[in-house]
């Protein structure tokens, strides 16, 4: 099946959300996150992205994740993954009861695409209750399912398009087809390696050749399907001014930031979270617009 078929496959009977001048989405993709070692690319940014998603919740935001949320190729255990990061699975919670989250799998947890695994993994968590030290279930993400593609449906499709939103290896052979054995290579060769600085050179993410080759794909299936195409997968973050059809959302594994896009009144922003200082060295988490424009018709 080539690129073109895997991307068109994605989108059928894909979920159909509304787009208007009242709906608020935040798009985040490739957190990764892991179990809280070393090997736990998610860890660094973890205050960050807590920040970012009090501050959705806060404001009404619907919360999307484009794929690779939980790093399943290093690591075999969910419930560990859970409880490593329960802070942010409790708020991604908080969303779930209140019907504003949506997910899609990624390669790094294709895992998910199994509805058997997601009820077994995700939808409740241990934990001690009052004076009992016996672990008893409560509720996570009930009833959760991942999407392989989500279409944000226009509700004037004479002033905007609707929204594709896919991870985006459907354009990479070998992190789709093939994810099995690069699931293997990961685990048992470039995991090991990565403590000693050896990055994998076929991730997407971190080979260049690769990166361009899987974004000339998606953007040329974008134009040629007429479509706004939005996805994760590469980590680098895209939204030109210029009247293009293909985004990204970026990663929250940059070295000291994480990215994401924000759809409000028919405007996608591209936004940066960071760690900065005011002037009596006191820290604070900022939010920065690096590019805005509305969505094309």
């Amino acid at each position: 099946m080539s690129y073109y078929s895997r991307l068109n496959k994605a989108f059928e009977d894909a979920l159909r959300l509304p787009l208007n001048q009242h709906t608020k989405y935040v798009l985040f993709s490739d957190c990764h996150r892991g179990v809280g070692t070393t090997n736990d690319n998610f860890l660094k940014n973890q205050n960050l992205y807590f920040a970012a998603l009090q501050h959705y919740f806060r404001l009404g935001y619907t919360y999307i994740e484009l794929g690779d949320g939980d790093e399943l190729w290093e690591n075999r255990s969910m419930r560990q993954i859970i409880e490593a990061h329960g802070d942010i699975f409790s708020l991604l919670s908080r969303f779930h009861c209140q019907g504003r989250l949506y997910m899609l799998y990624g390669n790094h947890d294709m895992t998910k695409k199994d509805r058997r695994y997601t009820v077994q993994n995700c939808s409740t968590y241990p934990c001690c209750c009052g004076n009992n030290p016996h672990l008893e279930c409560s509720p996570l993400l009930p009833d959760i399912k991942f999407h392989q593609g989500i279409i944000l449906e226009a509700a004037d499709l004479a002033t905007t398009k609707n929204v594709y939103l896919a991870h985006g290896h459907q354009a990479d052979f070998f992190n789709s087809t093939l994810w099995r054995f690069s699931r293997f290579l990961v685990r048992f060769l470039w995991k090991p390696l990565e403590r000693y600085g050896v990055l994998d050179p076929t991730s997407a993410a971190r080979n260049y050749t690769k990166k361009q080759k899987t974004e000339r794909r998606l953007h040329r299936w974008a134009e040629q399907e007429n479509h706004i195409l939005i996805t994760g997968h590469t980590h680098r973050p895209t939204l030109t001014q210029a009247d293009t059809c293909y985004y990204n959302c970026g990663s929250c594994v940059h070295p000291y930031s994480i990215t994401c896009l924000e759809i409000e009144h028919m405007h996608i922003r591209l936004v940066k979270w960071a760690l900065n200082a005011r002037h009596d060295m006191t820290l604070y988490v900022s939010r920065e617009v690096l590019s805005e424009t509305l969505l094309p018709r």
